[in-house]
């Protein structure tokens, strides 16, 4: 547990990885654009879980200099790289490598989330998209998803509800689509961030369970 690095290319991404005894399975967060592993909201999120025993992973998905190129933040292609790239490491570390992996995506991370676990169909236990972008995903991504998949969106994040029913109808896998009400796009409304978390604890409980099978 703690401080970890990921590389991808020449790149070295910073993270930090959480397991509570006897975990059953690991969450790995794909931040949105202009965001880091200490988002605020993505660590309440890691907390709430952690606290459910569910592992958790934070990382980087971009480098600083990176991060600064506002076209970066929204490249899908590259967010996906590395969040193969951080599902690779922790398929091959002694410590996670038994255990069921979930994405937990956060608006332009929720569309590498979904690209990632449409190539990975048999490695990804649970998806959950917060305030996600996963029209960003692509039509043919979307419907080569397997994994179970929970979107949720905040009620009064107008426009961003109607991309998520628009991709809601191309996933084929097991689908959620959970309106948190009266929230905007960062949750930022009293206890709405809490009603997030628990739904994508619940889910994660469901899907990263020894007992559970992965979709096929």
């Amino acid at each position: 547990m703690g401080s970890v690095w990921i590389s991808e290319g020449t790149v070295r991404l910073e993270g930090e990885l959480v397991l509570p005894e006897s975990t059953t399975g690991v969450v790995l967060f794909a931040h949105g654009s202009g965001s880091s592993r200490f988002s605020p909201r993505n660590t309440y999120v890691a907390k709430v879980l952690q606290e459910r025993g569910i592992g958790t992973l934070l990382f980087d998905l971009l480098t600083k200099n990176e991060d600064r190129d506002y076209a970066t933040r929204f490249d899908i292609e590259l967010l996906t790289r590395r969040l193969l790239a951080a599902t690779a490491w922790v398929l091959a570390e002694q410590k996670t490598s038994t255990l069921k992996i979930g994405y937990f995506g956060a608006s332009t991370g929720a569309a590498a989330a979904l690209q990632a676990a449409a190539r990975l169909t048999n490695k990804i236990a649970a998806v959950v998209s917060r305030g996600g972008r996963p029209d960003l995903a692509g039509e043919q991504a979307l419907k080569s998803v397997t994994a179970p998949t929970l979107l949720l969106v905040g009620g009064a994040d107008y426009g961003v509800i109607e991309l998520n029913e628009q991709a809601y109808t191309l996933l084929n896998c097991r689908k959620q689509l959970t309106l948190i009400a009266g929230a905007t796009h960062l949750f930022e409304e009293e206890g709405t961030l809490a009603q997030v978390a628990h739904h994508a604890a619940d889910w994660f409980e469901q899907y990263l369970e020894k007992s559970e099978h992965l979709a096929s």
